[in-house]
């Protein structure tokens, strides 16, 4: 599970920039919380809204980025230990609107949960190379902090657990060496660091060939879950059936007693998204992945978008500590009866160009006080209240609490 998310010098962000799945001692929707015995309760949804070019995308980028770094190499040489699930390569671009960012690493920093541990692994890069690169694990928990490794450019430290003579210490500048040790080493402390990278999730909706990729399970239980969900989402379909001769998958119905077949490209574009994301969705509930879906509203109805939503809220459902992160520019769903306001972040410009984020939570009123949970969160988003409304406000200048 992530706990907490942080970098800087990445695309439209300059600065040292922090996304937070650790909940705040709020009261709302504390039975979704995802919670263990020993370690503080950790959101299952977070959504983050904007004006277009305010940075949402390129908060997910740059996740998107640090996953894909570690996992690609480690793919590419068929060393996965999970099904990957994976868009592509991102790149790592630095903030470019200013002449030293450019010639400066681009830093990420990541915490989350595998098993029984608690992990932070940090990564640098420049022009492609590793500038730095660390590993830490705890007991969840627990205080104190093993290293696992620490990287300088080509020097290598191993800590305790992996510290041995057989190890190489020698990589590829361009590789990192989380990946290094997972492709040519079977050591538990990093096959379950491995695993958390290769489970997360990246979907980009911003991007029409994403809709046509289709998970086809041969699981008939898998079938029958797919199946439930899209009847229980108002939409009338009873099987499915991918033609190996046609390369076609083809939506079955029953009409006038008959068994009826449609071809997938001829379903309307949100049935054609669902039966693409259903798959994916369920896949991550099932295993308690992290997904990462930019603009998972994109042709959709906003009742399905809440239902996709609660899914990852109904710990009935969400039994292995699956998450949501996603953008969206769906104001229906901005509720207090949908989010949590920790839930709810906002991406925008300053007036340098450098996208920040913030939460609904940070946001104080006029009386320093926090917005409340009974509030309208759309209707005072849309009012230029929380400042990111991509016409009547910007993120500094806030708005009228009067």
């Amino acid at each position: 599970m992530l706990c907490q998310f942080s970098f800087e010098n990445y695309k439209s962000y300059k600065s040292a920039t922090t996304f937070d799945f650790q909940a705040t001692s709020i009261p709302e929707f504390s039975d979704s919380l995802l919670t263990s015995d020993k370690g503080s309760a950790l959101l299952p949804v977070g959504v983050i809204y904007g004006p277009n070019g305010g940075g949402k995308s390129n908060l997910l980028l740059a996740l998107s980025c640090l996953i894909s770094t570690v996992v690609k190499p480690i793919h590419d040489l068929e060393k996965s230990r999970q099904h990957v699930i994976i868009q592509h390569r991102v790149s790592c671009m630095p903030f470019l609107f200013d002449e030293e960012s450019r010639t400066q690493p681009t830093e990420f920093e990541i915490y989350f949960r595998q098993g029984k541990n608690e992990y932070r692994y940090y990564l640098a890069l420049l022009d492609d190379e590793i500038v730095s690169e660390s590993l830490y694990w705890r007991a969840i928990g627990g205080k104190r902090t093993g290293t696992v490794f620490e990287r300088e450019r080509s020097e290598v430290v191993l800590g305790a657990k992996i510290n041995k003579a057989s190890i190489n210490r020698s990589v590829n500048p361009k590789m990192p060496y989380l990946s290094f040790l997972a492709i040519n080493y079977d050591i538990p402390i990093i096959a379950e660091v491995q695993n958390w990278f290769e489970s997360c999730i990246i979907r980009s909706y911003a991007n029409p060939v994403v809709d046509r990729q289709v998970m086809v399970s041969r699981d008939e239980k898998v079938r029958e879950r797919i199946i439930y969900a899209l009847n229980d989402m108002g939409i009338d379909m009873t099987g499915y059936r991918f033609d190996e001769e046609e390369k076609q998958l083809y939506t079955q119905r029953i009409v006038n007693g008959k068994l009826c077949e449609l071809r997938f490209d001829d379903e309307s574009d949100g049935t054609k998204k669902l039966i693409a994301a259903l798959p994916v969705i369920l896949l991550a509930l099932q295993e308690g992945r992290l997904v990462i879906i930019d603009e998972l509203d994109a042709k959709l109805h906003p009742k399905l978008l809440r239902y996709v939503i609660a899914l990852f809220k109904n710990k009935k459902l969400n039994t292995k500590g699956a998450q949501l992160l996603f953008t969206s520019h769906d104001m229906t769903t901005m509720k207090n009866s949908v989010f949590r306001r920790d839930e709810i972040w906002f991406a925008a410009e300053n007036e340098k160009h450098e996208s920040e984020i913030y939460s609904l939570y940070e946001i104080r009123r006029e009386d320093n006080e926090r917005v409340n949970n009974t509030a309208a969160y759309d209707k005072q988003y849309l009012e230029g209240r929380y400042g990111a409304d991509p016409y009547l406000s910007n993120m500094l200048t806030g708005g009228d609490w009067s």
